[in-house]
């Protein structure tokens, strides 16, 4: 079966993917990227984090793949739009394209591992793309440690739903946590895990998350396939859907969002 992803590209969800930046996104990673690296961005969406890390690597070139075509397009524009000329996008799952075995410095996925079936599999695959002594990084979420005041049944009851998504696409939402653990079954030896957070306080940070999450909630894969799967009604939905947008508006509420990051070191 192939891998179900619960967000799906409703604008919703690509607006927050094209907020990405290595600073936000990448910090983790960025130490180790130097001039001339071949990076490899596996699930690179509308590629605004993907154009940035080329600037990083530059001269060296970059390799964005997704299996969204229509997402893959507006990445290429934005690289041209970027005047960014060493970076390549290609549709697919990067496990089925044809990429040479060791033929990257660095493969690299945000926010992917949570939504595959095997996340120990791919972080193996990502591994054979990399040259001996490179690298192998990836970020990814912790749904269950997401943590929001004031307290708010409505987001209970979201996170509810989101998780029973998940697991009927029998991905990990909380994958950040598991991060470390799938590196070391993936085989890798020489890894280090650090956590970094997103945090949405101020009120104009507020407003927008909680109306992309309000839109999500009513409009999105996740929306379509909570409704499918029985796990929440249109009804219900769209209460989660009030619940974002009154946490949005109250003053001081504040939600933070906690991310798994590993470095793994491919021998050499």
């Amino acid at each position: 079966m192939p891998d179900v992803y619960t967000h799906g590209h409703h604008d919703s969800v690509l607006r927050s993917h094209r907020w990405r930046t290595a600073e936000n996104s990448a910090a983790y990673l960025l130490d180790e990227l130097t001039p001339g690296l071949r990076l490899l961005d596996v699930g690179c969406g509308p590629g605004t984090l993907t154009v940035d890390l080329a600037s990083r690597v530059a001269p060296g070139g970059v390799v964005g793949v997704d299996v969204a075509g229509d997402v893959i397009a507006e990445a290429v524009a934005y690289a041209e739009a970027q005047g960014c000329a060493n970076v390549d996008f290609h549709v697919g799952d990067f496990r089925a394209l044809d990429l040479a075995r060791g033929s990257f410095d660095v493969a690299h996925a945000h926010q992917v591992l949570q939504h595959l079936e095997d996340p120990v599999g791919a972080l193996v695959d990502m591994g054979k793309l990399v040259r001996p002594g490179g690298i192998v990084a990836a970020r990814d979420s912790d749904y269950t440690a997401f943590t929001w005041a004031p307290d708010n049944e409505g987001l209970d009851r979201w996170l509810a739903a989101y998780l029973a998504v998940t697991r009927q696409n029998r991905a990990e939402a909380n994958a950040g946590r598991h991060l470390l653990a799938w590196a070391h079954a993936a085989g890798f030896e020489d890894v280090s895990f650090t956590t970094s957070t997103w945090t949405f306080a101020s009120a104009a940070d507020r407003a927008w998350w909680s109306d992309l999450w309000a839109e999500r909630s009513v409009s999105s894969a996740f929306a379509e396939q909570a409704v499918r799967y029985g796990i929440a009604s249109e009804a219900e939905l769209a209460d989660i859907a009030a619940a974002w947008r009154t946490w949005g508006a109250t003053p001081d509420a504040v939600l933070v969002i906690l991310h798994g990051e590993i470095v793994c070191r491919v021998p050499a």
